[in-house]
Parts: structure tokens; C-alpha cells; sequence
């Protein structure tokens, strides 16, 4: 019951005042039986109608995309998230995270079902009237019709309120006139529905819209020439004197720009967690590619330099699932109890999903960049064939650069963070302050040398965490002490201060995961888990080291400037050093028995 309690009170970004235990939070291994079936039966669509003709994909053969759209709505794909009501399934919010995860996998496939069951269905889900649910998400749901989100434009990407795209009211009142030019709309060409945002007027947020293609008026360039993600529709689309009818406005006017901010903060989670499956899928390729590839003798798995590039593969792969499941159900639980108290359901998942805004930013961030690093050593694992086309890596290479681009940069995301998290401690819903100015005191105090229970799991490791939480607070508070509301402008430091905190959440969410499991099922049984999480703690010191530097040196001089790294040092301190190497060996070892991601 205290545990239960305990969690209830949580608030988004309170995890760096917070200390959190073990049995509060979800991993992957408490997934149901039921979701595990319905995981396993997304991976068997995947080998089934995608991955043998993946060539196909990537030429964008005509009507392919949607034909395998079409297939995934027969399997009730569509429809994780959409209530039973409306033809879905109503699955659990972590269920929707945990089939975007396997999805990823799917390369070209998977930006057509994030962008279809995330930005084009859940506007109307959350915001739409009951007869626009009860028109459109059916049709969303089974795969009859695809949807599309238009709010980028060529002068309006980050700041997407200050798109251009008009929507003016008829003279006899029953439609609005839409015209203007979107850009980078994934699905376009072959979407029935667009989800559309729009200005009235001089208003100063835009509004959104539900056009239906048959509405008329749009036309739309050639297919996009990508980097990557080559088999998904990606086109440029132009509003011609539209006609839409005044009740296919969505939500209210001038609600536009709320509703892209908060359908973002969900994108931004199911892309963390979108990235899981295509990291273990390359893992598993690289670690297979390492037995089978024979140099000077023996397998190139042998040698320790290719065991670090497919152990680092694996810990940051095994870290990010922590963090990201971690998150989720902390929003999960957040949504039934809203529902509990009287909530709407649909107003509980935006709500709930809006107080965790900075840890759905945190796990975009760190699941796009870990897939970069490991599609990265992918290549490189893979040696001269990892730049051939004959083999999966060249593709995965591409395929994964975008997702440090889109549902908001990295770089915007790093500030929106910090920028939320500041704002929400002036505000008083967070309470930093109080915390901050204990830190600052103990500064100047003597340091204690009080010892640690060694009967605690992970007693030091704990201490490790709460003393780099303590180095984020004192960044944080002196940097907003010094440059106030004009911090803003200084985008290098609050993307210091988000790489600190992002490197903190994740490396607690992989401690959390592992001692969790030693209670179920015994330390033995998670050795491998366990040093994971070891070598990332110790390598997230160094990280929030060096952004804790780089950070004090913008803003401090003199004395302050000492004071604050002889903080710097005492927080981000290590009593052992750790032998990475042989723990990474270890990790590698097992992963090369078991010719695939094991963990």
C-alpha cells in the first residue's frame, strides 16, 4: 500500500529530488502474457510482410506501403491505442509502447505506422468531438483509411507556430477556405485523412483541422529523395482553396498549437521506445556477423576490440528499454488514477502525458542517439560489407538518422526540457528550490564520510545517483540564478544541464530495472544485467562530469568558478575505479553464446 501510495504522488521531473525505489517502477520483464502475444504476433507481421521485401520497400513500389498498412489493420495493429468503441483495441498506454518498440524493427515501416497511430489518430482521439470519433477513428483503426499530420512548413520546422498556411471563414459560414503549403508530411501520398494546422485571422495560435482528401483542393509534389526510411510516403502538400466544413474543426480555435505540443510529448515517448526493437534486431546481426566472420584464424568475435563495440551495443540498448518503459508506466499510472478521481479518459492520457513532458523528451533523446551509436558500430562490426548494400547494415545506417530529427530536434528537445523543468520549479510544482539551496550550503560544509550500509542493494551505486542529482541542482540553480529569465538565450548551457539529467535518469532507470530483478529472481540469474548497469553508471559519471564543466565555465569566474568545480568533483566522484573491459567482455561472451541480443 505505501509503495502504491509512493507513486501516486510522483510528478514528472521530481526523479531529481526524488529518490525512487525498485518496486515502483515497471520493466519489461513484468510485461503480461497477453501483451507478450500480441508483441509476438507484431514480430511474426514483420517477418511475414516486411522483411522479405524490404528491397521492394525501399524502391517505393506503387501501392506496396498501403497494401502492408492495410494487412496491419486486419491484425488490429491500427488500433492499440484506440478504444474498443471505436473499433480498436484500448490497450494499455505501456502495451502501445511496447508494440512501437517491436515495430522498430520494421525500418520504413515503422515512420508509417508512428506517423498513422501517433500524430495522424490521437488528435482526434484526445481533442476530437464524439461524432468525429465516432466518424474517422473506425476507419483509422481497421487500416480503411490512413491518416497524415501537416504542421511543418518551409519557414515554420522547430517554431511551428509560426506557420503560414491560412483557414478563412466562407461568407455564408459553413466552411473554412485552407490555403498554404506543408512540408515533410510523412503518409501523404497515400493518406485519406490530414490532420491540418492552420491560422484565422491574426490569431496567435493556430487551429487545427480534419480534412478529408475528397474535400478537394490539395495537390502534392513527387515522393521526397530521403536519406533513409526510402519506402515511406513523404511528400510536400499544398491547400488550394480547400473547402473543410466549420464542424471539422478540431477541438477549439486558436487550440492548434497545444494540441501539436502535447501530441509531440507522446510521439516523442513511443519514438524512444520505437528505437528498442531496431537496436536488438542490429545487435543480434552484428554479434551473428562477428561468429560467422573468420580474420587471422578465428572469429572476429574473439578479438577484445569488436566484444567492447558489441557490448556497448547492448548496455545502452538495455538501458534505454529501462528508461523508457520506466516512463511509460509512471504516465500509465498516472492516467488511471486521473480516471479513478473522474477524469475523462481521453483528457486523463493528455494530461498524464503532459506531466511527464520532460521524461518523454528525455527518452526521445537518448533512445534516437543510442540507435545512432549502435547502427554506428553496427557498420563498423561489419567492417567493408558494413558499407555494402548486400548487407542490412547500410540500410539500418540510414534508416536510423532521422530520428534525431523529427517529433522535435534533439537540440530543441534538450532545451524544452530544461526550459519545463525550470519553469515548473518557479511555478511550485516541482520543488527544486529548497533542494538547490541545500546543495549550495553543502558546498561550503565539510564533507561527510558517513558509511554506507552494504546490506542495501546497490547502497553506493545509490549514493552515486543521489550526488549526480545534486551536481544538476547546482549547475541548474547557479546558471538560473545568474542569467534568469535570459538562461533562454543560453542554449549551450541548458543543453549541458540536459545532458546531465538525461544521462542521470537513464542510468538510475537501469539500477532500478536490475535490483528489481535480483529480488524476483536472485543476483545470479542477472550477472550480465547487472554489469550492464554498472558500466553505465560509471561511464554517466564521466558524461555529467564534463557537461558540469563545460557548463560552470560559461557562467562562473574567480572563486564561484572553484568553488563550484571542487563541487562538481565531490559529486561526481567514484570510490573504485570499475574494469570496463573485463565487464564488457563478459556482456559479449554472452551475447556470442547466444548468437543475439540476450538480455
Amino acid at each position: 500500500m505505501e509503495a502504491s501510495v509512493a507513486k501516486k504522488a510522483i510528478k514528472g521531473g521530481e526523479f531529481l529530488i526524488k529518490e525512487t525505489h525498485a518496486q515502483d517502477i515497471f520493466i519489461p520483464e513484468e510485461f503480461t502474457e497477453e501483451q507478450r502475444m500480441m508483441a509476438e504476433a507484431t514480430q511474426d507481421f514483420i517477418n511475414t510482410e516486411i522483411t522479405p521485401r524490404v528491397e521492394e520497400i525501399d524502391s517505393n513500389k506503387e501501392g506496396l506501403m498501403r497494401s502492408i498498412f492495410e494487412k496491419a489493420g486486419e491484425l488490429g495493429l491500427l488500433g492499440i491505442s484506440v478504444p474498443e468503441e471505436f473499433g480498436g483495441l484500448g490497450m494499455s498506454f505501456n502495451t502501445s509502447m511496447l508494440i512501437a518498440d517491436v515495430i522498430g524493427s520494421a525500418g520504413s515501416f515503422s515512420t508509417t505506422y508512428g506517423a498513422h497511430t501517433g500524430i495522424g489518430t490521437l488528435p482526434i482521439l484526445y481533442y476530437g468531438s464524439e461524432e468525429q470519433k465516432q466518424k474517422y477513428l473506425p476507419k483509422l483503426a481497421t487500416g480503411e483509411w490512413a491518416a497524415c499530420y501537416c504542421l511543418t512548413e518551409p519557414d515554420a520546422g522547430s517554431d511551428a507556430n509560426s506557420g503560414k498556411t491560412k483557414a478563412e471563414l466562407t461568407e455564408d459560414g459553413k466552411h473554412y477556405k485552407i490555403n498554404g503549403q506543408k512540408m515533410w508530411i510523412s503518409n501523404a501520398g497515400f493518406a485519406d485523412l490530414f490532420i491540418v494546422f492552420a491560422r484565422i485571422e491574426d490569431d496567435k495560435n493556430l487551429t487545427a483541422f480534419i480534412v478529408e482528401k475528397s474535400f478537394g483542393g490539395i495537390t502534392m509534389n513527387d515522393e521526397e529523395r530521403k536519406m533513409g526510411i526510402k519506402g515511406s510516403s513523404t511528400r510536400q502538400v499544398f491547400f488550394n482553396d480547400c473547402m473543410v466544413p466549420v464542424e471539422n474543426m478540431l477541438s477549439e480555435r486558436g487550440n492548434g498549437f497545444k494540441i501539436a505540443v502535447n501530441i509531440l510529448n507522446i510521439g516523442r515517448i513511443k519514438l524512444g521506445a520505437g528505437v528498442i526493437g531496431g537496436c536488438k534486431t542490429v545487435v543480434s546481426q552484428a554479434t551473428n556477423y562477428a561468429n560467422e566472420r573468420k580474420q587471422f584464424g578465428k572469429s572476429i568475435g574473439s578479438f577484445g576490440a569488436v566484444k567492447q563495440k558489441l557490448a556497448e551495443m547492448s548496455i545502452r540498448t538495455f538501458v534505454t528499454e529501462s528508461a523508457a518503459y520506466r516512463a511509460g508506466q509512471d504516465i500509465e499510472d498516472l492516467i488511471d488514477d486521473m480516471i479513478a478521481s473522474g477524469m475523462p479518459e481521453a483528457d486523463a492520457k493528455l494530461k498524464a502525458t503532459e506531466q511527464f513532458a520532460i521524461e518523454c523528451a528525455i527518452i526521445k533523446i537518448h533512445g534516437s542517439e543510442v540507435l545512432d551509436y549502435v547502427v554506428d558500430q553496427g557498420v563498423q562490426t561489419y567492417g567493408g560489407m558494413g558499407f555494402s548494400e548486400e548487407a542490412p547494415m547500410a540500410r539500418a545506417y540510414r534508416d536510423a538518422r532521422i530520428s534525431r530529427i523529427y517529433e522535435g530536434t534533439n537540440e530543441i528537445n534538450r532545451m524544452l526540457l530544461v526550459g519545463m523543468t525550470l519553469k515548473r520549479a518557479l511555478k511550485g510544482e516541482i520543488n527544486l528550490l529548497e533542494p538547490a539551496k541545500a546543495v549550495a550550503k553543502e558546498l561550503t560544509a565539510v564533507p561527510s564520510f558517513a558509511s554506507i550500509d552494504a546490506s542495501i542493494p546497490f547502497a553506493e551505486e545509490k549514493e552515486v545517483i543521489k550526488n549526480l542529482k545534486k551536481a544538476v541542482l547546482m549547475v541548474a540553480g547557479k546558471a538560473a540564478q545568474t542569467f534568469g529569465p535570459k538562461l533562454n538565450d543560453e542554449q549551450e548551457i541548458l543543453m549541458n544541464i540536459a545532458d546531465m539529467m538525461t544521462e542521470i535518469y537513464a542510468a538510475e532507470s537501469a539500477l532500478l530495472r536490475v535490483e528489481k530483478l535480483m529480488d524476483t529472481n536472485g543476483e545470479d540469474a542477472v550477472n550480465h544485467q547487472k554489469n550492464m548497469a554498472l558500466v553505465y553508471l560509471y561511464e554517466a559519471v564521466d558524461k555529467v562530469n564534463v557537461a558540469g564543466k563545460e557548463a560552470v565555465a560559461a557562467f562562473a569566474n574567480g572563486d564561484e568558478q572553484k568553488v563550484m568545480l571542487m563541487g562538481l568533483k565531490r559529486f561526481t566522484k567514484l570510490s573504485n575505479l570499475v574494469n570496463t573491459h573485463q565487464l564488457r567482455r563478459k556482456i559479449a561472451d554472452e551475447l556470442l553464446v547466444k548468437n543475439e541480443y540476450a538480455f
